[in-house]
């Protein structure tokens, strides 16, 4: 796999993944309705083409050439000081191989004025969790943005970085 920045025709292989790998991750959460909902809504085609030209922000893709294994999708804030990882996803049967921190790595890469990388996480999605706190990031706090928009309890980490 290698990561590169997204593109208009990887907006199909895109949303397939984030449906394929939020159904995976969050049924036993939400339940497949709510699922199916939210994924409607946040990974439209018209969501997702939004992204690819949002100021401040990177859209990343992981791609073996034959298929997309990963997208990640941050943004920074505060004068670009903070990077918020709004989406880091990897297809389910290729979970474990490095992917996620391959484009976890290219983030932080894209934002070299960055101190600090900020991210938000279902309470119960503890496979996340474990993968964040092997790379570095540290809980600092509780029901972000994310829990509004869900109703479902969500753990902020940051982790700092080197500058």
């Amino acid at each position: 796999m290698f990561v590169r920045t997204a593109g208009d025709r990887d907006l199909a292989a895109i949303r397939a993944l984030l449906v394929e790998t939020w159904h995976a991750t969050y049924d036993a959460i939400y339940g497949p309705a709510r699922v199916t909902a939210i994924a409607e809504e946040w990974h439209s085609i018209a969501a997702l083409k939004a992204r690819l030209t949002k100021p401040n922000s990177e859209f990343l893709v992981a791609d073996d050439g034959k298929r997309i294994g990963g997208v990640a999708f941050a943004e920074s804030i505060d004068g670009g000081e903070l990077v918020v990882l709004k989406q880091l996803y990897v297809l389910p049967t290729l979970q474990g191989r490095g992917i996620g921190g391959m484009l976890l790595d290219e983030v932080i890469e894209c934002f070299p004025e960055a101190q600090a990388v900020r991210l938000e996480v279902e309470k119960r999605n503890t496979h996340a969790i474990a993968f964040y706190e092997a790379n570095g990031f540290v809980r600092s706090g509780d029901a972000g943005e994310r829990a509004r928009a869900t109703g479902e309890a969500t753990l902020v980490y940051h982790r700092p970085l080197a500058g």
